[in-house]
Parts: structure tokens; C-alpha cells; sequence
């Protein structure tokens, strides 16, 4: 037992109580928090050396068994190359975000639990990485979403409230089927351990299982797991609930929080339930894995998803908008070589397919968190991000546009960045699909090309009405010159409060507009994140290996099962 897979987890639960308790402490509260991120980034980077380094090696798993319970029958965590690699994004993103945080939120809204609920989303985020059982997965959800709750209604105006209510209240619906699904799992395999429930899977007549409900129900959780994704048709929360958070909640909402769902969609439908041996025959899609009857079902959701998200992208009246339809057509993008990964034959291509996903993802967790926190700071120093007041931001603020650009960039896929490589192995996987004679392949290759002609149109009408062309009028007013340094920056008052984030609906005193050193610090991490993402692309290498070890750790039912339970006779009737 390794106690290095508790590690991330506890420095986060520590941090939201250290910073709960020095809340009334303004500047205290801010560096117990900032201590406490990179308290976390190291953990996070001591169980990917543990799991996953040096890059090429095989994979390690390592189990926590909380109070020495022996799985099936006690509480689990497990560290294998999959939930490493999901940490270690999480650590990158929350860190950047919080850094933000720090001069981004105002002193009201810092004192006001900002942080303890930040760190407590994190918590949420770590335990469902690491977490060993379903119903624990249901735990940590819940942790996550209560946290995000609040941090959605932060600002508390009107249109805030709306957002956070159809987002509490759909989550809500969608946490009580994913509790109903869990009670009929337990129900029908007598297990929620997820090893456990994998090796009754893959031997049901020796554990009296039958296949057949499993399927519906593992279906009944599909549906929660795309909700929290934001997937077409679940999709409708997304928009409302980007605009109104703060900028660094959006950030980690889209970076992190998002690719909660993703992970379990991989976690449970490639590792556990691909065990259950069910023949499936569908249109174009026949096959004896319940993983089979799922991959259909993902095409569809991401193909809707690449088109509406991209669709609805282009036409959107501001950045937050814009970008917040842009991430429901990228999740698209990193779902879709899952679809064709589940209904592959070749082992090859499910591995490919997987680390496909796995790459996209975490390039869009790095750039869709940029363009975010980008958006934020326009927000701050403009005090707008409609288009029609923009313009000329290239000009006055080069810096904060080069940002941007790069990480539009990313998401469009231009070599040498990283997401040109995510992109590539999003097609490498579907031509490898379609040379092996799959049925659906050569769709893919159709939709991946449409969602990325989308992803071009609508990232160049975001440069050109917010960055190119003439300075608009609510950027004359805010920035008058080049913004070259922290002196130079001439932000009115009137126009920055109206963008910038008051949490306390005008009860508070007025802390003013933001600071020169504020605007450049955000600057300078949004920068950071820009810098991060061409060395992602220029050392790619790292990023496939590792998304490439993490992939074969998800399709690896037999080893996950063996690490866990802990006994070559718990592999009784498991295929890898």
C-alpha cells in the first residue's frame, strides 16, 4: 500500500480547511491558498514519477486502502498511468487559475470563502481521478458540483442566479439517476468496487450477474457522465453557467471539472464494463463487448456536439460566448476518436483511439483555460467583451493578444503547437479505423474535418472583431496607448467596474478598479499558460508517451483488476 496515492488528495483537503479557517485574513488567506496550490502541483508531479516516470517504462498501479480495508470490501484509491496523467492536468490548470484568482477576485469576494470553495472543487476533482468504487465516484462528484454551485452564483446578480440555478438544479436531477443507477448496479452484481465489478463482468455465471440489466444501467450512468461533460443534447447548461462564473472558475469549470465526465466515460466503459462479454448487433456496429453497444452512441454525441458547438460558436455576440459553444464542439473532438475506439477489433486502434482522446484533452484543458482567463482580463481592463466594442487589442494590449492567438492556435491545430498533434492522432485514429475495414470510419474523418473548418471560422472572427482592425471605442477609453508595463495602463473606473467582478453587489465598499500591477500579473499568467502550450508542442514527445501509457492502463482490465484485489486468482475469467 502506497500512501503517495492519498498524497494530492490530502493537500487539497488541507488547503480548504487552512484557508476556511484564515478566511477573515485577507493577505493570509491569498498565501495559504497560493502555498497550498503548489503544495498540490508537487503532489501531483511526486505520483506521476511514482505511476508513470521514467516516460516509456510500464505503467505501475498503486492502491490506497483508506484504514487497511481490504478491497472489494473496503474504501479504495488508485493511482494507475490514466488517473496520474488527469491529476497532473488538474495540478497545472488549478494552479494557473488560482494564481489568477489571487488579484483577479476582489477583496470582498476573497473573504467571502472564495478559496475553501476553489480548494474544495479540487478535492471534488482528485477523489474522482483516484477514487476505486462507483458510489465513492458519486461522493466526489458531489463534492466537486456543491463547490462549483456556489462558485457559479459568485457574483449574485440576476443573470448570475438564473445561470446557477438551471445548473444546480440539472445537476441535481442528473446526481439522483446516477445514484438510482448505482443502487441497481449494486443490485444486480453485488459489487461497486469497480475491480470487483469487472471481474464478476467478466465471469457472470460464476457470480450469478446478468449482463443484460447491467447494460441498461451502465447506459442510465452514460447519460450522467455526458451531462457532466456537456454533451449534445446535455449540453444547455454550458453557455449560462461559463458567462457567469469568474473567469478562473470558468477556467478550471472547462479545464478541469469538464474532463471529470470524460474520465469516467473512460474509466468505467473501457476498464470495467468492456470485461462483460454481450454480443451487440446495430447498424454498421456488431460485436461481443458491451463497449460495442456504446460506440454508437458516443459518434452520435460527439458529432452533435462538434457541429451545434461550432455552429452556435461562430454567431455568438462576445469572447465568453463564443468561447464557451467553442468548448461544447471541442469535447466533440475528444470523445469522437472514443467512439471509434469502441466499436475497433484492433487492439491498436483502441489504444490509439484512447490516446487520442486523452491528448486532446489535455491540450484543450491548457488552451480553452487560456482563452478563458484571456477573456477575464479583457473583461478586467476593458469592461466589456462584446465584439462590437472591441478591436485593437493587438495594438494596445500585444502581449495579452499574443495569448490569445496562441491559444487559439492550439485549439485549431497548427504545428508546432501541441494541438496540432492532438488534432493529427484525432484523424490517425479514424484512418486507421477505416484501413481496418471499420464500419463508421471514414463518418468520422467527415466530421472531424467539418469541426475543424468550424473551429477556424470561429476563432478568426474572434481575432479579427476583438484583437485586429481599429481599437473600438470601449478600448480607446480603458487603454489609450500600448500596454508595454504596469504605468502605462490608463483603465477608467467606470468602465472597469462594470466588467470587473464585484461580489458583493455594491454593499461592500468599492475596492476601485483593478490595479495596474493586478492587470499585469493576470497578464503575465495568462502569458505563462501561452508559454506552457508551445512547450507542450515543441516537447510533444513527453505528452504521447504519457497519454500513450495512460490509454494502455485503461484498456488493461485484467492488470487494474490484479492490482486491486491483489491476487492472480482475482483474474479468474478477465481478458485485458
Amino acid at each position: 500500500m502506497s500512501t503517495v496515492v492519498v498524497a494530492p488528495l490530502l493537500v487539497a483537503l488541507v488547503t480548504a480547511i487552512a484557508t476556511l479557517l484564515t478566511r477573515t485574513n485577507d493577505g493570509v488567506n491569498r498565501a495559504v491558498s497560493l502555498l497550498g496550490g503548489v503544495g498540490y502541483l508537487a503532489a501531483a508531479a511526486l505520483l506521476f514519477h511514482r505511476v508513470v516516470l521514467p516516460l516509456g517504462s510500464p505503467g505501475r498501479t498503486v492502491v490506497y486502502q483508506v484504514a487497511d480495508w481490504q478491497a472489494p470490501f473496503g474504501i479504495v484509491l488508485v493511482a494507475d498511468p490514466l488517473s496520474a496523467f488527469m491529476v497532473a492536468l488538474s495540478a497545472v490548470v488549478s494552479l494557473c487559475a488560482l494564481t489568477y484568482s489571487v488579484l483577479y477576485v476582489d477583496s470582498f469576494g476573497q473573504r467571502l470563502s472564495y478559496h475553501p470553495l476553489y480548494h474544495f472543487m479540487v478535492v471534488g476533482v482528485t477523489g474522482s481521478f483516484l477514487t476505486g468504487d462507483i458510489f465513492n465516484l458519486f461522493v466526489w462528484f458531489e463534492v466537486m458540483l456543491m463547490s462549483s454551485y456556489i462558485l457559479v452564483l459568485f457574483y449574485s446578480g440576476p443573470e448570475h442566479t438564473r445561470a446557477a440555478l438551471n445548473y444546480v438544479v440539472l445537476n441535481l436531477i442528473g446526481s439522483a439517476v446516477m445514484l438510482l443507477a448505482i443502487g441497481g448496479l449494486y443490485a444486480t452484481t453485488g459489487t461497486l468496487n469497480m475491480a470487483d465489478l469487472a471481474r464478476r463482468l467478466a465471469d457472470p455465471a460464476t457470480y450469478d450477474v446478468a449482463v443484460a440489466p447491467v447494460l441498461g444501467l451502465a447506459a442510465v450512468l452514460f447519460s450522467v457522465f455526458a451531462l457532466k461533460a456537456g454533451l449534445v443534447p446535455f449540453q444547455f447548461w454550458v453557455p449560462a453557467a461559463y458567462r457567469a462564473a469568474p473567469a478562473p472558475v470558468t477556467a478550471m469549470l472547462a479545464g478541469v471539472v469538464k474532463k471529470v465526465g470524460v474520465y469516467a466515460i473512460v474509466r468505467l466503459y473501457f476498464t470495467v464494463f468492456a470485461a462483460a462479454t454481450l454480443p451487440v448487433s446495430l447498424p454498421f456496429v456488431a460485436g461481443d463487448s458491451m463497449l460495442a453497444f456504446f460506440g454508437p452512441v458516443l459518434f452520435v454525441m460527439a458529432t452533435a456536439s462538434i457541429v451545434l458547438g461550432g455552429v452556435g460558436a461562430v454567431g455568438r455576440p462576445d469572447v465568453d460566448e463564443l468561447l464557451a459553444y467553442s468548448s461544447i464542439s471541442q469535447v466533440g473532438f475528444i470523445v469522437l476518436p472514443f467512439a471509434v475506439a469502441a466499436t475497433a477489433d484492433s487492439t491498436a486502434v483502441r489504444t490509439l483511439g484512447v490516446t487520442a482522446g486523452l491528448v486532446y484533452a489535455f491540450n484543450h484543458g491548457l488552451a480553452k483555460s487560456l482563452l478563458f482567463l484571456a477573456s477575464g482580463t479583457v473583461q478586467e481592463a476593458v469592461g466589456t467583451a462584446q465584439f462590437d466594442q472591441l478591436g485593437g487589442l493587438a495594438r494596445r494590449a500585444p502581449v495579452l493578444a499574443a495569448a490569445f492567438f496562441l491559444g487559439a492556435l492550439t485549439l485549431i491545430g497548427v504545428p508546432p503547437l501541441s494541438g496540432f498533434f492532438g488534432k493529427l492522432l484525432v484523424f490517425q485514429t479514424a484512418a486507421d479505423a477505416l484501413a481496418g475495414g471499420a464500419a463508421g470510419a471514414s463518418a468520422a474523418i467527415f466530421v472531424a474535418l467539418l469541426g475543424a473548418v468550424l473551429t477556424i471560422a470561429y476563432y478568426t472572427r474572434a481575432w479579427n472583431d476583438a484583437f485586429w482592425g481599429t481599437p473600438g471605442s470601449a478600448v480607446e477609453a480603458a487603454i489609450p496607448s500600448r500596454w508595454a508595463g504596469p504605468v502605462e495602463v490608463e483603465a477608467e473606473e467606470g468602465a472597469v467596474a462594470a466588467g470587473s467582478g464585484r461580489t458583493d453587489g455594491g454593499d461592500a465598499p468599492d475596492d476601485g478598479p483593478p490595479t495596474s500591477f493586478a492587470l499585469t500579473v493576470e497578464v503575465v499568467v495568462v502569458a505563462a499558460m501561452a508559454v506552457a502550450v508551445v512547450a507542450f508542442g515543441l516537447g510533444f514527445e513527453a505528452v504521447y508517451v504519457s497519454a500513450t501509457a495512460a490509454a494502455e492502463a485503461a484498456l488493461d482490465t485484467g492488470g487494474y483488476v490484479e492490482a486491486v484485489l491483489g491476487s492472480a486468482a482475482a483474474l479468474s475469467g478477465v481478458v485485458a
